[in-house]
Formats: structure tokens, C-alpha cells, sequence
């Protein structure tokens, strides 16, 4: 069972963990806005400038990785006190996720740029539709277990992951490269290919992220 909740309630406002702790909680709010945000210009694909401003945003998300590895190096090498280092390798752990979520944001940042067509998953594919709104979902439910220390949110959350993205993404992409499937040209097939993978690998790192509430360090990012 996670001792990671515990820990967090223990931790002073002014100890450096705790620092960390609220730099990966901000790391992950800003990551859900980029996410956002990507959607929409994906949708609507207006604005290239500001799409381009977006995309230069993940620099902060690397900012706060950087942060938050600093400030955990430093408490142990201060504090000389291990005796919750796995805590500590948690954090560091799950802002590698964040870091990693950002990354795909800027994917689909990039695909909202160059393809010369608005993907709108509703109108493209039943799957891809499913998919994107689980992810969306995913997203939302795993900040606020996160911020709330929930549990059994994150529990809910580690349950039908398998089924509802990684599946469905699969029989996109395999469709495509069994050319089987098609979305008008080339280029377009392309992109939603893309798409549907860069929604599963976002929907993995989330499923990362929760499960640093309900296992511990040696099984973060397994099954609960």
C-alpha cells in the first residue's frame, strides 16, 4: 500500500518536499491547460502565432521538473535524513510523467499547425471521439486525485484503462498500417494515426501518475 498520502500530510509548508510536492501539483495544472487548449486549436485550427506561443509554454513545465528535482536533492543532502527517500524518488518519478505529458501536448500542437485540416475526432471516427473524451476525462479526475489525495478516485481511475484507450487507439493505428482504414488522404490518415497515439501514450502517463497513490515506488505505473 502507497505511504506517499501520509508522507504529503506530514511534510511542513516550508520543507523543501513540500515545495516540490505543490511545484509537480502546478506542473500538472499547467499541463492540463496546455492539453486543453491543443484541443481546441485542433478543432478550429485558427491563430498559427498562437499556437506557436503555446507550444513554447512547455519550457516552464521544464522549469518545474527542474525544480522539483532540485528541491528534492536538496532536502536529503540538508536534511541527511532518508528515511522517506522513497517519497523523494516518487516525486521525481511522476513529474517525469508530467514532463512526458507535456511533450505529447506539443505533438498535437504541432499536428494543429502543420496539418492543413481541423481534426475533429466527432466527425472523423466513433473510436477516436471515445478516446478523446476519456482522455479529457482522465485528465480532470486524475488532478483532482491528485490534489485531494483520493484514493479511490485513483483507483476507479487504474481500473479500464486497458479497454478504453489502449485498445481502441490500437485498432486506429493497426487499421491504418493494415490499410484498412482510411481517412481521405494520405497526409490526413497520417495525422489521426498520430493523433490516436499520441491520446494513448498522454492516457499512459496519467494512469502513471495515479497510481503513486495506491502503490508503492517498486510498482508505480502497474497494475494497483
Amino acid at each position: 500500500m502507497s505511504l506517499f498520502k501520509d508522507v504529503i500530510n506530514l511534510w511542513k509548508a516550508e520543507d523543501l518536499l513540500s515545495q516540490a510536492w505543490n511545484d509537480s501539483n502546478e506542473m500538472l495544472d499547467l499541463s492540463h491547460e496546455i492539453f486543453q487548449q491543443a484541443l481546441i486549436y485542433l478543432k478550429k485550427r485558427e491563430n498559427i502565432e498562437t499556437l506557436k506561443a503555446l507550444k513554447k509554454r512547455d519550457k516552464e513545465i521544464n522549469e518545474y521538473q527542474r525544480n522539483v528535482r532540485r528541491k528534492v536533492l536538496t532536502h536529503y543532502a540538508v536534511e541527511q535524513d532518508t528515511t522517506d527517500l522513497a517519497n523523494g524518488l516518487i516525486l521525481i518519478n511522476m513529474v517525469v510523467d508530467i514532463e512526458r505529458i507535456g511533450d505529447y501536448c506539443k505533438n498535437i500542437l504541432d499536428l494543429a499547425i502543420n496539418h492543413p485540416q481541423t481534426i475533429d475526432s466527432n466527425e472523423i471516427s466513433e473510436d477516436l471521439a471515445i478516446i478523446e473524451s476519456e482522455v479529457q476525462n482522465r485528465f480532470k479526475k486524475t488532478l483532482e486525485a491528485i490534489h485531494t489525495q483520493n484514493e479511490e478516485i485513483a483507483k476507479s481511475l487504474m481500473k479500464g484503462y486497458r479497454k478504453q484507450l489502449t485498445g481502441l487507439s490500437d485498432d486506429i493505428v493497426n487499421g491504418i498500417i493494415r490499410n484498412e482504414l482510411h481517412f481521405g488522404s494520405e497526409s490526413r490518415t497520417a495525422a489521426i494515426a498520430l493523433y490516436a497515439r499520441y491520446l494513448k501514450r498522454i492516457g499512459a502517463h496519467l494512469k502513471n501518475i495515479t497510481s503513486t497513490l495506491v502503490n508503492p515506488f517498486d510498482s508505480i505505473g502497474y497494475k494497483e
